[in-house]
């Protein structure tokens, strides 16, 4: 199981939504060195440009490699009909108990006039986050081992504001050599996106926006799921300064 762990999971709704929401920061990641993995609720089937699965999951192959991600995972729950429930957060706990990384990612808000799955894979994420920890229910979880998962972040899609309104700790990572590559891994959703030619230029813009926040080139923002503390203040201040 050792050589299963992932550093970072990073949890959408559907294929495309991690790309869009963090994936200049899954590829920087990467690039450090860390073991980093995706999980897809669900297939995001039907949509309306798509043949059917095989595509979507082929767009997503795609995506991943793009990225440089080593694991993406499909749950398989039911797109457009997915709920927070007992089953699809077992499903999830049991991802945290197997690959045990130290950092989950995953929905922070409600997306407005956008997918209500989104919303439900926020709640599904955070009691997936709490199931894995609990203890006398291994039947639950396939005999997985407990595991407390160290840190929660939330993120929101490229196209809505810049910050969480409800959450006051946020943080920006700086993605200005990592911007294309997530173009890049969006772009590799053709069925999703080729017919929406300004989406491009909206994350981009997006990205530009959110990193003039911390006066960096292209940022990615998130939210905490509670404040954590910090152990040497000027190390974490300085470890990414900006360039003059």
């Amino acid at each position: 199981m050792q050589s299963e762990r992932l550093d970072v999971i990073a949890v959408g709704a559907h294929p495309d939504d991690v790309e869009i929401a963090c994936g200049g920061t899954l590829a920087k990641l990467v690039r450090q060195g860390h073991r980093v993995g995706i999980v897809d609720m669900t297939d995001g089937e039907p949509t309306p440009n798509s043949p059917g699965p095989e595509t979507r999951l082929a767009e997503a192959d795609a995506a991943s490699e793009a990225l440089g991600v080593h694991k993406r995972i499909q749950l398989n729950l039911p797109n457009r009909r997915l709920f927070d429930g007992f089953d699809h957060r077992v499903a999830l706990a049991k991802v945290f108990r197997r690959y045990r990384p130290q950092l989950v990612i995953g929905f922070g808000d409600k997306t407005p006039t956008a997918s209500p799955d989104h919303y439900q894979a926020m709640l599904i994420t955070d009691a997936a986050v709490f199931y894995s920890r609990l203890s006398k229910w291994d039947e639950q979880f396939d005999h997985l081992p407990v595991y407390t998962v160290p840190r929660q972040l939330y993120f929101r899609l490229a196209v809505e504001p810049n910050l969480i309104p409800a959450n006051a700790y946020h943080t920006i990572v700086d993605i200005s050599d990592t911007l294309e590559t997530k173009l890049q891994s969006i772009a590799c959703y053709k069925t999703q996106f080729e017919h929406k030619p300004a989406i491009m230029e909206r994350v981009r813009a997006s990205a530009v926006v959110t990193g003039a926040l911390a006066a960096v080139a292209a940022g990615e923002s998130f939210a905490a799921a509670r404040p954590f503390a910090v152990d040497d203040l000027l190390k974490t201040v300085l470890s990414e300064r900006p360039s003059t």
